[in-house]
């Protein structure tokens, strides 16, 4: 019996825009920032244009919509990446050492930052500090397994 196989490989891409502020800690922030807020942007594109094909009709007001949205989504998203990983980036620099804790440290700072920024208080920036740490922490151990 004839058989057929298929044999092929899938790497992630590799995109790397550099940008020199002249400041270690500013590079990786701004790194963070123009990464993470494309993605979001692109996932946020993705989304409009599946609720555009769902409609079956486009217009110009659903355009600018899409494009405002992508903005506002790609600049929050970048703006925590970014703030996370400068954060992570100068724990590391202070502590002397690359590990783990440099996440959890600076996801909790991140969590309770933006949850501060975002006006709220007490418990709820203590839980998110929580969730901020502990998403950043998962984060860098699945990165050990890469």
């Amino acid at each position: 019996m004839p058989r057929t196989s298929f044999a092929g490989s899938l790497s992630s891409p590799k995109v790397d825009v550099v940008i020199d502020t002249g400041n270690h800690l500013l590079n990786h922030t701004v790194d963070g920032f123009l990464k993470i807020g494309t993605v979001a942007a692109a996932k946020t594109a993705v989304e409009e244009t599946f609720h555009v094909v769902r409609r079956g009709s486009v217009s110009k007001h659903n355009l600018e919509d899409a494009l405002k949205k992508m903005c506002k989504e790609g600049a929050y998203w970048g703006t925590v990446a970014g703030v996370y990983v400068g954060m992570e980036y100068g724990i590391e620099r202070v502590r002397g050492t690359r590990d783990w804790k440099n996440a959890m440290i600076g996801g909790a700072l991140t969590g309770a930052l933006i949850s501060a920024v975002s006006s709220n208080k007490g418990d709820k920036i203590i839980t998110d500090a929580i969730t901020g740490g502990a998403v950043a922490t998962a984060a860098e151990f699945l990165n050990y397994l890469t």
